[in-house]
């Protein structure tokens, strides 16, 4: 799909500035261009199209309040990947802290609950299935999934996923070399 917002001197393109200006149907124009590889990113960062949806509507509403603030240093669409990832991080780092506060919650109650930090690690297992890439990468392991999509697919550098997600740059190695040993079985089969 043809991006339709060329930077022009100063790397912002007409849509954009007149979408600062309040103009709808300029950010709807930049909507239309974007949409699609936005939600290809999201799919491959959250293995889940409904989540994936969801990234992408949140992305965009950020974006159009964000808008004065984007510089034009890259691209609108590089842009909108870094607030889809940096959603994506905030959401899953809320996630981990409700999660692990229901794990404290069961321990203190003695219960015996399941923690629902184990069903986070769960995998599916759907192996007699023929699976396409994008299944495959869905069924990757989160961290796996996070960093190979952020390496392989967006071309981020280590240490700047590293960074994002708070882990060391080899743990991000790790992960991505994990995440292509577990894609080649997959796919393998």
């Amino acid at each position: 799909m043809p991006v339709t917002d060329p930077p022009t001197a100063g790397g912002v393109g007409p849509d954009v500035r007149a979408a600062r200006e309040g103009d709808a149907e300029a950010f709807t124009r930049l909507y239309d261009a974007h949409v699609a590889p936005l939600f290809a990113f999201c799919v491959g960062l959250t293995g889940d199209r409904q989540a994936a949806t969801e990234l992408v509507q949140d992305s965009f509403v950020r974006a159009w309040e964000a808008l004065s603030g984007f510089r034009g240093e890259s691209s609108f669409g590089t842009w909108l990947h870094r607030i889809a990832v940096n959603l994506m991080l905030t959401d899953k780092r809320s996630f981990r802290r409700r999660a692990l506060r229901v794990a404290i919650e069961a321990d203190l109650r003695s219960d015996g609950a399941a923690s629902p930090l184990d069903a986070e690690s769960a995998a599916p297992s759907d192996a007699a299935a023929r699976i396409d890439i994008a299944r495959a990468v869905a069924r990757l392991p989160a961290g796996a999934r996070t960093v190979f999509v952020l390496h392989d697919i967006a071309g981020y550098q280590h240490a700047e996923i590293a960074t994002q997600l708070g882990i060391a740059e080899g743990t991000c190695k790790a992960h991505l070399f994990r995440a292509r040993r577990l894609l080649r079985g997959m796919l393998d089969r």
